[in-house]
């Protein structure tokens, strides 16, 4: 499983068919943070000449899709077929693959990162939000109806990407804003049988419970799962079975798995953030500084500070 930020998202889709890659990533307004983009699902792979499937991985951004078509999705231990029409809300902290079943595939989607939706009209941050907990449903199911009065906000966005209003960003916020609160009043889709075997369904939970913490954006944020028994009790099975399984999929111990995504975040925030070791920690849930230090110098042979320079 990979992590796959907004521009290797562009890679993926544009692959070698000359789409303008810098053109994409642009920041039309320079006072606006973040990145935002609509897209015509029909339109845009039929142009990138790419295939609408997403491998199983970790993206780095939000995306919320408005589907038309023969689709299954499989993220943890679910799998929801889409018959026919259905929005999905895809957060960074779950990991989820995507699946056509059909060519006949048409509707919209948009991305966005973090930034660009740091606050919402309620003073929330989006990953407080409802639709984006832990235990909230990641898909959620449409009448024609629903369908097209979503589809009315995609085509709002897309217009007013294209548009010279000094205020588009403000007014594009309120669009995501308005999806986000429609599909918070939705029925959620039910799951199929899944073709994943026990150990794997496990090994998917685990993973989803473990990289959920992650990425640590700001010093209040201090992850709460930190040992083999922390994520046991969470998903509702034995410690000595999570090793077990874990052992059996990924030919690691849990403690191995923690520690070793702990090691990453740990290089990420010493690298690109200018957090003292203190406030790195901290917010990977260490008590005492040395504490941190002695972890990452066993792991990495070299201190935080010394990794830093």
């Amino acid at each position: 499983m990979e992590n796959i930020g907004i521009r290797e998202f562009y890679k993926e889709i544009c692959g070698n068919s000359g789409c303008q890659l810098e053109a994409l990533l642009e920041n039309k307004n320079a006072n606006d943070l973040g990145h935002f983009n609509v897209f015509d699902i029909a339109k845009f792979y039929h142009s990138s000449r790419k295939k609408s499937e997403m491998t199983y991985n970790r993206r780095l951004y939000y995306k919320i899709s408005l589907i038309k078509g023969k689709n299954l999705v499989e993220y943890a231990d679910k799998t929801v077929l889409i018959e026919k029409q259905a929005i999905l809300f895809a957060t960074p902290k779950i990991p989820y693959r995507y699946t056509p079943q059909d060519t006949e595939q048409s509707g919209h989607f948009c991305v966005f990162t973090t930034d660009f939706l740091s606050k919402s009209m309620t003073g929330l941050r989006i990953d407080e939000l409802p639709i984006y907990q832990p235990n909230s449903s990641f898909i959620y199911q449409l009448d024609d109806e629903k369908f097209l009065e979503m589809e009315q906000i995609f085509r709002k966005m897309s217009t007013e990407l294209a548009s010279d209003y000094a205020f588009k960003y403000d007014l594009l916020r309120n669009y995501v804003m308005e999806l986000i609160h429609t599909g918070q009043k939705l029925e959620p889709m039910k799951t199929v049988n899944g073709v994943a075997n026990a150990a794997g369904r496990i090994t998917s939970l685990f993973i989803e419970l473990l990289e959920r913490q992650f990425p640590i954006e700001n010093e209040a944020q201090v992850i709460q799962l930190k040992t083999p028994l922390d994520f046991a009790k969470n998903l509702g099975i034995h410690v000595n079975h999570l090793n077990k399984v874990l052992k059996e999929t990924t030919g690691k111990s849990t403690t191995e798995v923690i520690n070793g995504r702990m090691v990453e975040e740990a290089k990420i925030l010493l690298k690109q953030t200018r957090w003292n070791a203190s406030e790195i920690a901290f917010a990977l849930g260490f008590d005492e500084v040395a504490h941190f230090s002695n972890f990452f110098k066993k792991h990495t042979a070299v201190s935080p500070l010394k990794y830093r320079n």
